[in-house]
């Protein structure tokens, strides 16, 4: 069984490696980057306009389910979290301090990509086989682009079936708990903890099906509340730590900035994998281009598809400039980073214990749990729907099941088969929807053109 894993991971390596490759980089970069200059900067330009557009009721005759406040939030749900604590710790220890640079430089043309996929995400929904308003990027390839590109549409629906599982998140999840509160109570120990694992995952799965069986409202409702309240609960935590450690913040500042063009602390010295590793944790952690967020944003009550490209556009600015940047600093100056453990969120509660108090990595615990258990939900919601458009919206029910048996078996399987399963799936779910919106891009400039001149539902 061992001699397998270790195939079953080396064969998934490579093929993380070859999707993670320079071509896919250059799409969603210079994807960001076109995006960015073909609009002349707008995104930057009407920033506030999608802040105030978060505190704008929805009109009683618009279509769609969720406000905008809480589209983005049950977006940033599926960001937030493991993304933005054990995925910036990853990145650290393959990439080196370096990564967060190129994740800051993908989330700054994330930004452009964002208003794209989701003001496409509401111009091009449809209706599913029950007659259910339905967003995302296999509703704009068949509603936007044609039946010749239908195929496409249901690659994406596969692929992000199989990206949107819970298993890197429900795996980091029990070790943040079994490492900051199991353990230190005597509940289990370091070298045999599959017993309380597999209990702890059953609980996860109990947890989700109750707020699963509420659909999509309910989804909305919880996380346009958790997530909020956690991420300001975790940014006082990291505001904490860096206020104390003040004068250490410009050198892990000015570390990242040196470490991103010299490639000196990522493995084999290469710049190369510096660049890819940020770029590919960035994805991970604010999914600009990779089309999950266009699910959640085209699922909005609002007739003007313009108005959502401007508040889905403030999610890479809060989970990856922000929060990310936090967790960073965190771990550079706590130094833990250069101990060579890689094992993703075990490292950034090493890093707060270190820098905190000791008891810093229950309060961790807590905040990344509930924003965990959120993006849980979210991704449920996320999978049911590619589910429903590859074989019919009446059978996504069952979808439930099957991923109530991803929620047990991602809290005992292995974190290294995990990430590279995931990773491979995000990369495929990046093609289908950079394609369908670069495609479609002009037709998201007219759109802007128009909404900014005046002509839009005010």
């Amino acid at each position: 069984m061992d001699d397998f894993y270790k195939s079953l991971d080396g064969a998934l390596a490579e093929l993380v490696g070859f999707l993670w490759g320079p071509p896919l980089v250059a799409l969603l970069m210079g994807g960001g980057l076109f995006f960015l200059l073909y609009s002349r900067l707008l995104p930057y330009r009407h920033l506030f306009s999608g802040v105030r557009l978060l505190f704008t009721p929805p009109d009683r005759d618009d279509e769609g389910t969720l406000s905008h406040f809480q589209a983005l939030s049950t977006a940033l749900s599926g960001t937030l979290g493991m993304g933005n604590v054990a995925g910036v710790a990853v990145a650290i220890a393959v990439g080196g301090p370096g990564a967060i640079f190129w994740m800051w430089m993908s989330a700054l043309v994330g930004i452009a990509t964002k208003f794209y996929t989701c003001t496409l995400a509401v111009m091009y929904r449809g209706r599913d086989s029950e007659g259910a308003l339905q967003g995302g990027p296999m509703y704009i390839i068949r509603e936007g682009l044609g039946r010749h590109w239908r195929p496409l549409a249901y690659f994406f629906a596969l692929a992000g079936m199989l990206g949107t599982m819970p298993i890197f998140q429900i795996n980091q999840l029990t070790e943040v708990v079994r490492e900051a509160i199991a353990i230190p109570a005597g509940w289990t120990a370091e070298n045999d903890h599959f017993t309380f694992d597999l209990v702890f995952g059953v609980i996860l799965a109990g947890l989700v099906l109750a707020v699963v069986s509420g659909k999509l409202p309910r989804v909305g409702k919880v996380t346009g509340v958790l997530v909020p309240a956690m991420i300001v609960g975790y940014l006082l935590l990291t505001a904490i730590v860096l206020a104390t450690h003040a004068d250490q913040v410009g050198p892990a500042l000015a570390l990242i900035v040196h470490d991103a063009f010299s490639g000196e602390s990522a493995a084999g010295g290469v710049l190369g994998a510096v660049i890819i590793t940020g770029v590919r944790r960035a994805a991970f952690s604010n999914e600009a281009g990779i089309g999950t967020e266009a699910m959640a944003h085209g699922a909005a009550r609002t007739a003007e598809p313009v108005r959502e490209g401007l508040v889905a556009m403030l999610g890479p600015i809060i989970d990856t400039l922000i929060v990310c940047t936090c967790t960073a600093l965190v771990i550079l100056i706590s130094g833990v980073w250069r101990s060579g453990d890689d094992n993703g969120v075990s490292l950034t509660v090493a890093a707060f214990d270190s820098l905190f108090l000791d008891y810093s990595g229950v309060l961790l615990a807590v905040l990344v749990g509930v924003l965990s258990l959120s993006t849980v939900v979210t991704f449920w919601y996320y999978g049911a729907k590619c589910l429903g458009f590859l074989i019919g919206a009446r059978y996504q029910h069952h979808y439930v099941w099957f991923y109530l048996c991803l929620v047990v078996i991602g809290s005992v399987a292995s974190l290294n088969l995990i990430i590279r399963i995931v990773d491979s799936m995000y990369a495929l779910m990046a093609l289908p929807t950079m394609i369908a919106s670069l495609r479609l891009a002009p037709r998201v400039n007219r759109a802007a053109r128009a909404y900014f001149a005046g002509d839009r539902r005010e």
